[in-house]
């Protein structure tokens, strides 16, 4: 996983409630181990028409969102069934942060582990967001994952909640298998000191 201290991007606006899982990456691109390739599937049949050309007007298809890190969504987002190919497509995408006020818990959950990162604001702030994305959409915000805050142009910054432990996998770019290595030496002396090694 990549580090993730700080991210400075546009935010592509995707203003749709109770977002599930199956939404953002369809059951039939599931069968897969490997992460290559599944950005291009991230909401395919909200993207793509049943002939496979882009749907005009769909948010991911305009090139002026191309590179943007920063998804801004609706209510409720990643509800229904647990599948890690959510956040494994998003970030695919580019991806490195989803905006909302609430998560489903299981994709919160599989998305930290992934390195990217669900900000949860509070509706008041969330209504700043999103005012300042319809009325400037070219530009740009500015997560601090050390100051958990998001930062609008001119100053203004909303702050974010964030557990701790998962503060520090995305700081050091680690999952908690990563994590838990950084003390290989340390658990092969005590072994070693317990008579197990």
């Amino acid at each position: 996983m990549r580090e993730f201290t700080r991210c400075t991007s546009r935010i592509v606006p995707l203003l749709i409630d109770n977002v599930d899982t199956d939404q953002i990456i369809p059951a039939r691109f599931l069968k897969v181990t490997d992460k290559t390739g599944l950005g291009d599937h991230l909401f395919a049949d909200w993207r793509y028409a049943a002939d496979g050309k882009p749907v005009p007007g769909f948010i991911l298809n305009d090139p002026s969102t191309r590179g943007a890190e920063i998804l801004l969504a609706g209510d409720n987002f990643g509800c229904g069934s647990s599948r890690e190919h959510a956040p494994w497509a998003l970030a695919a995408f580019g991806f490195r942060a989803v905006i909302s006020t609430s998560f489903a818990d299981i994709f919160s959950n599989n998305a930290l582990k992934n390195g990217l990162l669900p900000l949860r604001l509070s509706a008041e702030d969330y209504g700043r967001v999103r005012a300042f994305a319809g009325r400037d959409p070219g530009a740009s915000v500015t997560i601090d994952v050390q100051s958990q805050t998001l930062e609008l142009p001119g100053g203004s910054r909303c702050p974010f909640p964030l557990d701790g432990f998962a503060k520090t996998c995305l700081l050091r770019g680690v999952d908690e298998l990563g994590y838990i290595m950084r003390f290989t030496g340390a658990i092969d002396a005590w072994e070693r000191a317990a008579g197990k090694g």
